[in-house]
């Protein structure tokens, strides 16, 4: 299906400051509303009564279906899906919570959790839920300060597609490592691809694109003590490294998305960084004869092995009017079996671990070398600040691609731009 990754896990710095002043509005002390601490366990029984659910983009319009499996098995109780376009929602959740006027349950991207709960708009995970069910990224992208808010519904990662019939003619294996990604990539270009490789070089989310190649490099964001760690020679090396196939000409200098799949799918580019939803993108556009054509391999390491990992969970708001029905129906969404009937719907990719050993994903080639990725995936930093922090980041990786900043000058500005924001969690 046709996402749009980058408004599902990132606000932007003016819609985290409307956030911030709304706060001062308060919430409803009505009947009815639930404080932040008082879901501690899941009651037994069927769920009962409405619960009222915002669901985003694509996952907004197919929820239903999947919520009728829980009404049937709960027959007193009423799934209403309200769908909200991405680029609306973060406003649309920030005025809900700011006035009390909140959903029983929502989907939050994965970088979008900690801004909601320093608004103290979500109620925390009841210890009902077993985290060690799920990918360990992704249950980290719950927790806020030591506290999780949510369960991770959906996730998804970065790997590297490529035109496997470029790959053949120009004689080159799938990369390893970082020195392999550059010849392969002017392997593909020597093949008659007009780029040999895609990488994002400006936009909302251009940080989270790039992040997996600091990490490859042994990069950390925040360091033990809670400090950020942005200016050393592992941010160095993998601006440098980013930066060099733009520079070098195996890249577009400057990323095009829309016109990605049909280059890709034309053999004008010969491999691209993306996440699982690109996949359904490629068949639709070219149809189910295409997938002998491309493949699809993890990202080659450097230091280490790592992607980022991505998605959305679903929370329960801490004015929800039914809380308990509430976490009955995330319960049920997380179960294992409904993981996958929500896989075969959406072909979102399950969090819950053990659901990778049904037939529907084991089976599949190419959906199974998420699994190994998401092992070892990890998300950035969980704080308020976070949307804020990156787009200032954002903005300085695109520099440094433009060739305006040289990379020690990036990292330099990366480390005052996070350090002055703060992590707001002091």
């Amino acid at each position: 299906m046709n996402r749009t990754p980058r408004l599902a896990v990132a606000a932007t710095a003016s819609t985290l400051t409307l956030a911030l002043a709304l706060t001062g509005c308060g919430r409803s002390d009505e009947a009815g509303t639930t404080t932040a601490d008082s879901a501690d366990s899941i009651s037994e029984g069927p769920a009962s009564g409405a619960v009222e659910v915002w669901a985003m983009g694509t996952e907004g319009e197919l929820l239903p279906e999947l919520a009728e499996q829980f009404e049937a098995d709960n027959p007193d109780v009423t799934v209403n899906v309200t769908p909200v376009p991405w680029e609306s929602s973060t406003e649309k959740i920030n005025t809900a919570i700011a006035t009390g006027e909140v959903p029983d349950v929502m989907q939050v991207g994965t970088t979008l959790m900690s801004g909601f709960v320093g608004l103290d708009g979500l109620a925390p995970t009841p210890e009902d839920i077993d985290s060690d069910a799920f990918f360990p990224g992704a249950w980290e992208t719950t927790e806020v300060d030591g506290t999780s808010y949510g369960v991770p519904w959906y996730v998804e990662s970065r790997v590297l597609y490529y035109r496997t019939d470029l790959a053949e003619d120009a004689g080159v294996e799938a990369p390893e490592d970082w020195a392999g990604l550059t010849d392969f990539a002017a392997g593909l270009q020597d093949a008659g691809a007009d780029n040999g490789i895609a990488l994002q070089t400006r936009g909302n989310s251009t940080a989270l694109m790039y992040f997996p190649f600091y990490w490859q490099a042994g990069g950390e964001i925040l360091d033990d003590a809670g400090e950020f760690t942005l200016d050393n020679e592992a941010q160095v090396k993998a601006l440098d490294y980013y930066s060099s196939f733009m520079r070098d000409g195996l890249a577009p200098p400057v990323l095009v998305e829309d016109e990605k799949v049909q280059n890709f799918i034309d053999g004008k580019l010969g491999s691209f960084v993306s996440g699982p939803w690109e996949r359904a993108n490629l068949l639709t556009t070219a149809g189910d004869d295409f997938a002998d054509k491309f493949g699809v391999v993890p990202l080659p390491a450097d230091e280490t092995t790592a992607s980022f990992i991505g998605g959305s969970n679903l929370a329960v708001l801490a004015d929800a009017e039914n809380p308990d029905s509430a976490w009955k129906f995330v319960q049920f969404a997380t179960d294992p079996a409904a993981q996958v009937d929500w896989f075969e719907i959406s072909s979102d990719l399950p969090a819950v671990q053990s659901s990778w050993e049904d037939p529907a994903l084991a089976d599949d080639d190419a959906v199974a070398v998420y699994q190994g990725v998401l092992e070892t995936a990890r998300s950035t930093p969980a704080i308020p600040t976070w949307s804020e922090i990156e787009h200032e980041l954002d903005l300085i990786i695109e520099q440094t691609i433009a060739g305006d900043l040289t990379p020690e000058e990036a990292a330099a500005k990366m480390q005052e731009a996070a350090t002055s924001i703060g992590t707001g969690l002091d």
